[in-house]
């Protein structure tokens, strides 16, 4: 029987010493986390599961396969990468369990996304088939690259938890296609819904392979130059094709378009040692945390392009703060942290996990928020368990969207919640989020450290830490104070 890996974690920098925990050195105890991902894993995958199918988005994958034409396809442009999410959430779950029945889905799913690809490595099912426009002829709402983007995030779940397999291969085809197609001398352009770049940045790291780093860089640096055309109501703002990462002070437009694409130019800073787009992500996080944030940690004020208002531009009733772009805070926050080691990063993303990943899912996971409106003037209308929500912006949880991208993205965060619970930098250990849990941390000198954490927080205010292990020498226990 395979067994999982036990350092297995959606972020590991190639360079710094600071390292966020592995899914299998921390057990969580039944406490209000544990609660919710016992949720997730009991509920929402199959929830998720049987939706993508009951709306045909999976379906899609299988008309592709058998070459049949698409001209009635359901689903938006972008409706593939739901299914990719689903899988990534599949994969952090196995990982945490080896649960048997998340194998079966994932492993179905797998080999009905991997029998649509191309001999050539393109995969996707809104273009480049019969019945549908050809590849790369909408850059600016195709969404192609995007979709590949949540593919790789997938793979590096699965190579991480398990090794390769064939969604790791299927990964490694669409991204070598990516880099002949977007590389220097090839198309000259960019997704209109930033993605790949982080997508591609991380597959790097877990299959050693510097061309995928690479590309991201040099999509990244393509930013912010007008390469995309202006469409009616949305200008290069929304894109992130404005101004170039390197030179914004703050983060505008679509909010997770603008924090996906922050959180690969923190990759990539890091990993090329390029202290210049570091600093210049750090920047945008400050004014944008301190003046376009919700004291909840939500962002995005505008519900006309989902996305950040102007300074201070903060309504309580108009908020929308998409729950997608408080799991992508959560991305670049996590990364910001393992880049500098600074503790409010940390603090951001417990408010964010508490007030808005937490809440997104209704208590049985088979619901969820997609915006997130801090006040509720007239209360909306309840949607029917078997039917789609067109109304993302509606102020209630629904089973399923029209856009469904926050119930995926909620459960992949769920998935690998143990992830962002503590550090190590050398014989230092930070307990960073507070649950009831168990910690067996390795260090990097050899030996680990035991912890026992038994807490009711955050109903409760007290916190009891155990030291239950420790190496032949000194180590350091940091304690963030929440």
């Amino acid at each position: 029987m395979t067994v999982p890996i036990r350092d297995a974690r959606p972020v590991a920098p190639a360079r710094g010493t600071v390292r966020g925990v592995g899914l299998g050195e921390v057990t969580l105890a039944p406490g209000f986390w544990a609660d919710r991902q016992r949720t997730n894993s009991a509920a929402t995958l199959a929830h998720a599961y049987e939706w993508v199918q009951r709306v045909g988005w999976v379906a899609n994958f299988d008309a592709v396969a058998a070459g049949e034409s698409l001209t009635e396809r359901p689903g938006w442009q972008f409706s593939d990468s739901e299914v990719y999410k689903l899988i990534e959430a599949l994969a952090w779950e196995w990982g945490r369990t080896a649960d048997p029945g998340v194998e079966a889905m994932l492993t179905d799913l797998t080999h009905r996304v991997a029998a649509a690809q191309d001999d050539d490595g393109y995969l996707n099912t809104a273009f480049g088939h019969p019945g549908r426009p050809p590849r790369y002829t909408d850059m600016e709402m195709g969404h192609e690259l995007y979709c590949v983007g949540h593919l790789l995030q997938a793979a590096v779940a699965r190579v991480r938890t398990v090794g390769s397999d064939l969604l790791v291969e299927v990964a490694r085809k669409a991204a070598d296609h990516v880099c002949r197609e977007f590389g220097v001398g090839a198309r000259e352009t960019v997704c209109g819904h930033p993605e790949i770049e982080v997508g591609l940045a991380e597959p790097g790291r877990a299959l050693a392979e510097p061309r995928y780093l690479e590309q991201a860089a040099l999509i990244l640096d393509r930013r912010g130059k007008g390469l995309l055309r202006p469409l009616p109501l949305l200008g290069p703002e929304y894109f992130q094709d404005d101004q170039p990462v390197r030179t914004a002070d703050v983060w505008r437009g679509h909010a997770v378009r603008a924090l996906y694409l922050s959180a690969a130019a923190v990759d990539v800073a890091v990993d090329l040692a390029d202290h210049d787009l570091l600093s210049a992500v750090e920047r945008q996080w400050a004014r944008s945390v301190q003046r376009r944030t919700y004291i909840t940690g939500g962002m995005g004020s505008r519900h006309q392009d989902e996305g950040f208002g102007e300074d201070w531009e903060l309504p309580a009733d108009r908020a929308y703060c998409e729950t997608c772009a408080g799991v992508a805070s959560i991305m670049v926050s996590w990364r910001l942290y393992l880049a500098t080691g600074e503790v409010r990063y940390p603090d951001l993303i417990e408010r964010t996990l508490f007030n808005v990943v937490a809440t997104s899912p209704r208590e049985d996971g088979r619901a969820f928020f997609y915006a997130n409106p801090l006040q509720q003037r007239v209360p909306g209308t309840e949607v029917p368990a078997d039917q789609v929500n067109p109304r993302a912006e509606g102020g209630v949880r629904a089973p399923w969207f029209e856009v469904s991208c926050c119930p995926t993205n909620v459960a992949r965060t769920l998935a690998s919640w143990q992830c962002y619970a503590a550090s190590v930098d050398g014989d230092v250990v930070s307990l960073l989020q507070y649950t009831a849990s168990s910690l067996e941390v390795a260090l990097a000198g050899g030996g680990s450290v035991g912890l026992q954490v038994r807490t009711d927080y955050p109903r409760g205010g007290v916190i009891e830490v155990e030291v239950t292990g420790l190496p032949d020498r000194e180590v350091a226990l940091r304690l963030r104070v929440p």
